[in-house]
């Protein structure tokens, strides 16, 4: 007799077929954000099942972000909030134990291009949205506070560079460097200072439409990350996971 190689298939629960199957319409375009796709009742009559197994896939496709409903309970197709994704990427990325090296690479590379984009497309209005985060980064003294402006400085840099793509690839990666920053910056006094000089020369990057020194100052910046990190006493080869259980364990740290 032939030894026991494989261990046994666990069938695949029906509520997740249920969910594979809508999601399937959406991503092969047969159902396009903002089509009706009917109440729990039409999807018990269509797939032949009972309604706490529908129930339970259209949950699944609603924590995806993938549907909503309407008053009338009524199921569309939706678009995924950008946040709601970058979320779980960062989890999931928090889950397989990368370390901030890998973190570090990736934003290298993801931010450098974004930064190369918002300076080729800025426009007039996008250069004033950029010096008014600035502005507003330059006014506030907490540490937290200033953090999260800082992320939301480098989200908007992303939306002037006009290419979802990069902005939804580099917020994931993101998400795990703004809490970081608090730390770098509660140990290193210039960091504040630099972190706005960077900025700075990034904007005048976009006024300018100077691809080149946009790409150059965001590498600086990023790589000035590094010298923080490390400056802090952390190790860029821990798992993020290690730095946020021992570090951010704080209530609203890491958000």
């Amino acid at each position: 007799m032939e030894p026991n190689r494989f261990e046994r298939l666990s069938p695949t629960p029906t509520y997740q077929r249920v969910a594979e199957a809508i999601e399937n319409e959406i991503l092969g375009g047969k159902l396009q954000p903002g089509d009706r796709i009917g109440t729990e009742a039409d999807l018990v009559r269509q797939f032949g099942v009972n309604r706490s197994t529908v129930r339970e896939g259209i949950r699944l496709l609603e924590q995806g972000g993938l549907i909503r409903r309407d008053q009338s309970r009524r199921l569309y197709v939706s678009l995924p909030r950008y946040n709601r994704l970058a979320t779980r990427v960062s989890r999931a990325l928090v889950l397989h134990q990368v370390t901030f090296r890998e973190v570090w690479e990736a934003a290298m590379t993801l931010e450098a291009a974004t930064a190369e984009a918002a300076a080729a497309r800025a426009t007039a209005e996008d250069v004033a949205a950029l010096e008014a985060s600035l502005a507003r980064m330059a006014g506030i003294s907490d540490h937290q506070a200033f953090c999260e402006a800082d992320s939301d400085f480098h989200a908007l840099l992303a939306q002037v560079s006009k290419n979802r793509v990069l902005e939804l690839a580099r917020e994931p990666v993101s998400l795990l460097f703004t809490p970081t920053l608090k730390m770098i910056m509660d140990k290193v006094e210039t960091a504040g200072p630099r972190n706005l000089e960077a900025h700075r020369h990034l904007i005048e990057a976009c006024r300018a439409h100077d691809v080149v020194t946009a790409r150059d100052w965001m590498r600086r910046h990023i790589a000035d990350w590094r010298r923080g990190f490390e400056i802090a006493g952390k190790s860029l080869d821990d798992p993020i996971e290690r730095t946020f259980a021992t570090h951010l364990a704080l209530p609203g740290a890491y958000r």
